[in-house]
């Protein structure tokens, strides 16, 4: 049987509860404890959009699984529950309205109220919640804190302002290949070689007394053939190979300067109703 322990530990962890189809249908907000006995008997359940809405479900027939509470009913049956205002207190009225809703009508909030007064008891408000089980109203579940969240299970009274930071770093990668390679072309070359070469002259010379000897040496008359060998220089070309220079592949290190454009997002924090010029 579920006790008042049970859900104010739920409410501690976040719990949410769950129908009886195993859809989730939201997060357990307020706990709601019969005056009298302190026991749950109502516990509402956040809906709808960011969890504004709140929804009323019997804990009756409600068990625990793990750090959820699974309730007897459906999500849809339980969403279109008579919209009560979650303002720390359930009318008689307000209760024998859910109780009809919930088929438990059988035994209603004002037969148990005017059993109770028979008794001589005090008036029973099953819709007041017991201190400290107000999982977002009450300071005591939360540890003592200020206020209470409104978007999930209260945790302490600061909000954590978190913001992302840009780091910047580098990382060596392969850019590119550069290789030596040799290959072979021709082209002409015109050079002007000077040559030499003979050419044959006539002469002629009178006769003296210097060279009349050699002029009557032989016979008077004769028939005679002289020769003269010429000469010429002819260009000759021969090619032979020698080393011009050498080449070699070295390394530079060149340092740029990169912009780095990204977006980054940071949290803001902004007081509501807070008085900043506070009277003293």
């Amino acid at each position: 049987m579920l006790n008042r322990e049970n859900i104010e530990s739920l409410l501690n962890k976040g719990g949410n509860v769950i129908g009886s189809d195993g859809e989730k249908i939201g997060s357990i907000g307020q706990l709601y404890a019969d005056d009298d006995t302190g026991e749950p008997t109502w516990v509402t359940v956040k809906t709808g959009l960011f969890g504004t809405s709140q929804s009323f479900v019997p804990v009756e027939g409600a068990y625990t699984q793990g750090d959820d509470l699974v309730v007897p009913y459906t999500k849809d049956h339980v969403k279109d529950a008579p919209r009560v205002d979650v303002d720390g207190h359930l009318t008689p009225e307000e209760e024998d309205q859910l109780y009809t809703y919930y088929e438990r009508g059988a035994r209603t909030f004002s037969e148990a109220r005017d059993e109770v007064d028979l008794q001589g008891d005090a008036d029973l408000n099953a819709g007041t919640p017991s201190a400290g089980t107000d999982g977002y109203a009450s300071g005591a579940v939360s540890g003592g804190t200020v206020g209470h969240d409104t978007s999930g299970p209260t945790t302490d009274d600061a909000m954590t302002r978190s913001e992302e930071r840009l780091n910047v770093g580098t990382e060596r990668e392969t850019a590119g290949r550069a290789r030596l390679r040799k290959y072979v072309t021709t082209e002409n070359v015109t050079t002007t070689v000077p040559v030499q070469r003979e050419e044959v002259r006539l002469e002629r010379e009178p006769i003296t007394d210097a060279n009349r000897g050699a002029a009557l040496d032989g016979p008077d008359i004769s028939e005679e053939e002289h020769e003269v060998i010429l000469h010429e220089e002819r260009p000759v070309v021969e090619k032979e190979t020698v080393p011009v220079e050498r080449v070699r592949l070295d390394k530079d290190v060149v340092q740029d300067d990169v912009t780095i454009n990204e977006e980054v997002r940071k949290e803001h924090i902004e007081a509501d109703g807070v008085d900043r010029n506070p009277r003293r």
